[in-house]
């Protein structure tokens, strides 16, 4: 299952809007602007996720992670380079990061509302989108070797068959950091989210 031309354009626009949303909250949070970018989507099998991933991220990650249940159910995550969720850290709060391999306890709380906040919009949006409830659990965050990471969550749920890689662009005080957003679907749940977003497009036009 691919993403035609007219389904990624619309999905970035889609996302680039629950995106808006997520910098707003930052914003609002750090009395500083945070703008949030999506310059691509891509839909892969979840059996070329750890390959996919592989190609843009170094092997340790940090991540958060959430479950969403609904109509629409899955996985999210926000991955990051630990320096770059670092960095992140250090923009957001002005407070520079200890010199540790991990993020320590200050980082990591702060990265996990920046998770919560950035994946709770896209899937919001989605949400609304189906006019449908998405219930989230408890963001987890953690450092790891993002092979693991990916690993962890497929073992979650067989039923899990299609992965969405967003690239989602930070930019904040002419400071850029780059991560990766990844929710996992199940092939109901993407076909669901496609006939939605075919609906959406044709209502825009």
């Amino acid at each position: 299952m691919e993403l035609n031309t007219v389904q990624h354009d619309a999905l970035v626009e889609l996302l680039n809007i629950g995106f808006g949303r997520a910098g707003a909250s930052l914003s609002k949070l750090t009395q500083q602007r945070v703008l949030l970018d999506v310059p691509n989507v891509a839909v892969h099998p979840v059996t070329h996720l750890n390959r996919s991933l592989g190609k843009l991220i170094n092997e340790r990650v940090a991540s958060v992670h959430q479950v969403f249940t609904g109509p629409v159910a899955g996985d999210a995550l926000l991955l990051l380079d630990p320096m770059a969720a670092a960095t992140l850290t250090e923009l957001l709060t002005d407070v520079p990061p200890l010199p540790s391999t991990d993020l320590d306890p200050s980082a990591r709380e702060v990265f996990t509302e920046v998770g919560n906040i950035v994946l709770n919009a896209c899937i919001g949006t989605f949400g609304n989108m189906l006019e449908v409830p998405v219930s989230f659990s408890v963001p987890e965050v953690d450092v790891t070797n993002v092979h693991t990471v990916i690993d962890r969550m497929l073992d979650s749920g067989d039923a899990l068959r299609y992965a969405l890689v967003i690239t989602a662009g930070f930019r904040l005080r002419e400071s850029a950091v780059t991560g990766y957003v990844v929710i996992v679907l199940t092939v109901q749940s993407l076909k669901r989210l496609l006939d939605a977003l075919d609906r959406w497009q044709r209502l825009q036009g």
